[in-house]
């Protein structure tokens, strides 16, 4: 999916966040708040922080100065110029939360389409589709798979991808893939590099990859083809290929998945994001995170791809030194660049058809 296609973006957009703005369950919402090049938010519904503003509630300077609401219909009022609601929330359950019910069902009434993160599909239910036909507008589901027609088995035809691929793991859950992957494409197109991106979750979806799918709602046998088909098709417009992983390859719950990424996008390089403090596993406290260097081992023995750097939290500095590995922080400004940079060494300096001189990055 290419969120791109739907839309004449950036789309103004209002960004229903309800009880969860600046916090983790709120990613998705805070992703694309700060950073989506697909909606250009002009204002935030979250009750329990209404009157604040994003920049304080995020704690980043990157964040627009736009109201905070209590309703989609108060959202209606100070920016009636929107075209879309974005549920920028998956709560806990999967379900659809009654207390939301009024706000989508305005915002349709408006004339918006909703894109939705929820794990039940607006699409398929009738009360939402024959409200959305009455009004003219669109339910898209970000979280639906390919259908049947689209999945198939790896087949190895990654091998013919000329572009070059970078894929973003992780030690662990929650550890800064989404925004290494989204920062670096940035940095690299700022370098003048033809850079474009694959996304496996939704905020990456909802922030604008080139194409994205969310990979956990995919059958297990298809997910190393779903992948290749899509870093296939980036590839095919762009001369590298940058990939969010998910989870980690020693994650007990979830190495399925994070293994089936790595083989169907088959990188050259891998950058391992990771925080240094955490010592068990998110949502898993019974699990120990095995850290950087049995991660960068297992990418390296279970694929060709090289480790190019460790995208930290922490202290770059204090991390370089523990490892014989590049590290940089993403969050600090040089971050993006100083991680671009890494994996440029490992690729080696690129032509003059895909990129810029050696001092251009």
């Amino acid at each position: 999916m290419d969120l791109r296609g739907y839309f004449e973006t950036p789309v103004p957009a209002t960004v229903l966040a309800e009880g969860e703005f600046g916090t983790t369950e709120g990613k998705t919402a805070n992703g694309i708040v700060t950073s989506s090049e697909v909606f250009d938010t002009r204002v935030v519904v979250d009750s329990r922080h209404a009157g604040c503003r994003p920049a304080d509630v995020l704690e980043s300077r990157d964040a627009p100065d736009v109201p905070i609401v209590t309703s989609v219909e108060t959202a209606l009022a100070k920016a009636p110029e929107v075209e879309v609601l974005v549920i920028g929330v998956a709560p806990a359950g999967g379900g659809l939360p009654e207390s939301w019910v009024d706000d989508i069902e305005a915002a349709i009434r408006a004339g918006c389409d909703v894109v939705s993160g929820l794990h039940v599909f607006l699409s398929e239910d009738e009360h939402w589709t024959d409200l959305a036909d009455r009004h003219g507008t669109r339910l898209i589901d970000v979280r639906k798979p390919p259908g049947d027609d689209d999945l198939r088995v790896g087949d190895g035809s990654i091998d013919d991808v000329s572009a070059d691929v970078v894929l973003t793991l992780g030690t662990d859950c929650a550890v800064g893939k989404r925004t290494t992957t989204y920062e670096r494409y940035r940095a690299a197109r700022d370098a003048g590099y033809d850079a474009g991106w694959v996304a496996t979750g939704q905020t990456g979806l909802m922030i604008g990859s080139h194409e994205g799918t969310v990979i956990d709602r995919v059958p297990a046998d298809f997910t190393p083809g779903v992948v290749e088909d899509m870093v296939t098709a980036v590839g095919e417009a762009h001369d590298i290929v940058i990939v969010k992983g998910q989870a980690s390859l020693t994650h007990q719950t979830y190495s399925g998945v994070t293994l089936s990424v790595l083989h169907g996008c088959w990188p050259d390089a891998v950058v391992i994001a990771d925080e240094p403090g955490r010592r068990t596993r998110t949502h898993f406290d019974a699990f120990e995170v095995s850290g950087i260097e049995t991660e960068a081992r297992l990418v390296e023995a279970l694929s060709d791809a090289e480790v190019a750097a460790v995208s930290t939290w922490g202290d770059s500095e204090t991390e370089a030194a523990r490892l014989d590995l590049s590290v940089a922080n993403v969050f600090e400004e040089d971050g993006p660049r100083a991680l671009l940079s890494a994996v440029r060494d490992v690729l080696a300096a690129p032509t003059a058809s895909n990129g810029p001189p050696e001092s251009g990055a």
